[in-house]
């Protein structure tokens, strides 16, 4: 708890060029809290992605992901899931994952990792639970998690306005 502490004094005073969400397939979650940021203003203007960490083809969005996206007035028409890589680990580049075993995985995989800029979403913004995966689950569950990432995501902007 204190090394997230640390991490976010550190994160304070840094501006992102880019925010960059990360969860497993790159089709549900990732680009939900993509598309949710872009819908705020931020004082330092990012570019906003999100990336999957086994991506093993472009895909569309889950359709469950873009009936509730579609509901909440965000568009999400032409998206492709992409997969993390080196290159995605830049000094500028904020890593935002939906889940702690996805941060130890990137952790664990990839060497160009900046690990002051790789966090749980939910941790940073000071939330308890994580954000859980509606894959496979009834068009609420997916709803669900659209609702909590957009407190999530709500706070970040407060975040992220802040620095």
């Amino acid at each position: 708890m204190e090394d997230l502490k640390k991490r976010k004094a550190g994160y304070f005073m840094r501006q992102f060029n880019r925010i960059l969400f990360v969860a497993e397939s790159g089709t549900c979650r990732e680009p939900m809290a993509a598309g949710i940021l872009s819908e705020y203003t931020l004082k330092h203007p990012a570019t906003i992605e999100s990336r999957g960490l086994v991506v093993l083809f472009p895909e569309p969005l889950n359709q469950k992901a873009e009936a509730v996206m579609k509901s909440n007035g965000i568009s999400m028409e032409d998206f492709s899931s992409t997969q993390l890589s080196e290159e995605d680990f830049t000094e500028d580049t904020l890593v935002l994952v939906m889940e702690r075993t996805q941060l130890e995985k990137i952790l664990e995989k990839y060497g160009s990792v900046i690990p002051e800029n790789l966090f749980v979403l939910t941790e940073l913004v000071g939330d308890e639970l994580e954000i859980l995966d509606p894959y496979g689950g009834t068009l609420q569950s997916y709803g669900l998690c659209y609702e909590t990432m957009k407190k999530s995501i709500y706070k970040l902007v407060n975040l992220l306005n802040e620095a």
